[in-house]
């Protein structure tokens, strides 16, 4: 650990938005790496999709919905303001720019999505007609496949803002990630874990990103060799080969958060496994395909075989109905 880098006047620098969860991941690094002997700092940015959520927002022209939680945090990453972005992984596009890389993943949360309600213990419990808080395309076509009666709300905001809207009665239910209410202890109302049989979650849901500057677009050569050592005690090989396969069946559909595409990859009895899911707007069809491998395969060989599955039995054709709903 040199004291050349490592030292308070020159502390690892973590760029964070400053939601309350982001907030929580962030800070779960930084204990790690102070425990470790580092000395780190944070700095919050405040990004487009932050601003999005205030009442009034007007979105600037030719505004891009992929990458608007981390565009702000990327360009203080390339000039050097920051050393270290911690993101929720599935925030981040399938191909990230060549100035970054992502040089760590920390072992994953849970990744499945969570029903929350207090009067009704499960999706299959709420009276006909329910209203259900969320905005994801994924999760309202997943819903509906198994609920068509089911109508949603809109429910925009951080984790604390939704449960404030339910409580409120502006919905009967929400359906979040589980990883967030665990991570900030808020699972008193949380009464069904959805299999990914079921809802099938977002590619890399629940896992974390560390991005730093690519070794080719270095600012200090050194630094940045020494930052990316610093960081790779918090790299879990399992979640690194999930989410790669993950995110490579998601961007050989061609997609991104707005289309109703699940990917889910774990390992179990010794194979990896991968559940994927592709879903009608209204729920009515779905391509569903359950793969195992062998523990030797590459993930983004798995990846591939997964989203040609996909294709075969139809995916495109629902996704190409998605887009022109959205």
């Amino acid at each position: 650990m040199s004291s050349e880098h490592n030292n308070s006047s020159n502390p690892i620098r973590i760029g964070s938005r400053g939601s309350q969860l982001a907030l929580w991941q962030a800070n779960h690094i930084l204990y790690a790496l102070r425990d470790a002997g580092y000395h780190v700092e944070l700095e919050i940015i405040r990004t487009t999709g932050d601003r999005m959520q205030q009442p009034g927002f007007i979105p600037p022209p030719n505004l891009d919905g992929k990458g608007i939680f981390i565009k702000e945090i990327e360009e203080a990453l390339e000039e050097g303001r920051i050393d270290l972005a911690v993101h929720s992984l599935k925030d981040l596009p399938t191909k990230l720019a060549p100035q970054f890389t992502l040089a760590a993943i920390p072992k994953r949360a849970d990744a499945r999505d969570v029903w929350v309600c207090e009067p009704y213990w499960a999706l299959h419990t709420l009276p006909a007609g329910g209203r259900i808080g969320t905005t994801s395309p994924r999760r309202r076509a997943q819903i509906l496949a198994l609920r068509p009666d089911v109508t949603f709300v809109d429910v925009r905001g951080n984790i604390d803002t939704r449960l404030r809207k339910l409580e409120q009665g502006q919905c009967d239910a929400l359906v979040l990630a589980a990883a967030g209410l665990d991570r900030l202890k808020r699972t008193e109302s949380v009464h069904q874990r959805f299999s990914p049989c079921e809802l099938c979650p977002a590619p890399g849901q629940g896992a974390l990103a560390l991005e730093t500057r690519s070794p080719e677009h270095a600012i200090d050569e050194a630094r940045d060799t020494y930052l990316r050592n610093a960081i790779a005690f918090l790299e879990h090989p399992y979640t690194r080969f999930a989410i790669d396969a993950e995110r490579t069946t998601l961007d050989a559909l061609g997609g991104g958060c707005s289309l109703p595409i699940g990917a889910h990859c774990f390992h179990e009895e010794g194979k990896w496994k991968m559940v994927a899911q592709v879903v009608s707007p209204d729920g009515e069809s779905m391509v569903q395909v359950e793969t195992e491998a062998a523990p030797d395969t590459d993930p983004i060989t798995l990846g591939l075989r997964v989203a040609d599955d996909l294709k075969s039995k139809g995916a495109l054709d629902l996704l190409t109905l998605a887009l022109s709903n959205s």
